[in-house]
């Protein structure tokens, strides 16, 4: 019965897919699964070395982004470039997270594999839900997701000048939901490319990414704060 339904679930994909949107696909989250390794590395590397985040990181990553988006695909020609280009991205964004771990760590260790696991399901979630339904259901999001993101930019300035605890818990949990938004989106948009002829799996791997480590991040500073609140009230008790 479960090998039925586990082969069942598996036909879902070729009946929705085609075999060039599958193998794209393929591409795509073998391109996101060593962008997500290069990120812990760096990570590790701001932890367990002198090599710290800070300005310079922030600027790193910036130009290899920048790299990455000027340098045309061209068919594949510049393929390994561009992989480098993103690999460069993706370990400076994880020595970017590195201050972040450093504060969860002195809370509670366990919290990054636990935001790590809840952040992978999240994304494996979302993102088969949007191969699994209907062509272009979830494209309208796309105005949505964008007011959702100017909305999000408008308290951080308000939260320059107010510092509210309450904006700035809205924001998180807001930029949660907008990321998870984006996973539908961002998965839909890049078949429908695919459809129309973009072969492009490393940009598509870097949107991707960015919706990974966003929703990482948001879950790390969410189970961080319940975990200090925890401690607070039994302490209290």
């Amino acid at each position: 019965m479960a090998t039925a339904s586990v082969h069942s679930f598996l036909n879902s994909f070729n009946n929705k897919l085609e075999e060039p949107v599958r193998q794209h696909l393929k591409n795509v989250y073998a391109c996101l699964t060593m962008s997500t390794m290069a990120a812990a590395i760096g990570s590790a590397v701001h932890l367990y070395t002198n090599i710290q985040a800070g300005f310079l990181s922030a600027i790193g990553a910036l130009v290899f982004f920048f790299l990455l988006m000027s340098t045309p695909d061209d068919n594949g020609k510049g393929l390994t470039t561009r992989v480098g280009y993103l690999l460069g991205f993706t370990f400076l964004t994880g020595v970017g997270l590195g201050p972040l771990l450093e504060h969860v760590i002195l809370v509670d260790p366990s919290i990054i594999v636990t935001a790590f696991v809840a952040t992978s399901a999240v994304f494996m979630c979302f993102s088969i839900c949007a191969m699994l339904s209907e062509r272009g259901k979830w494209l309208y999001l796309g105005g949505t997701l964008m007011s959702l993101l100017t909305t999000l930019m408008v308290l951080s300035f308000a939260n320059l000048f107010f510092g509210a605890a309450w904006i700035h818990q809205t924001q998180l949990y807001l930029g949660l939901v907008a990321m998870c938004g984006f996973v539908l989106y961002d998965t839909q948009v890049i078949i429908e490319k695919r459809r129309m002829g973009s072969k492009d799996f490393v940009a598509h791997s870097l949107d991707l990414f960015v919706d990974f480590i966003g929703i990482f991040r948001r879950l790390l500073i969410i189970l961080t704060q319940k975990e200090q609140e925890s401690r607070k009230k039994q302490r209290r008790n």
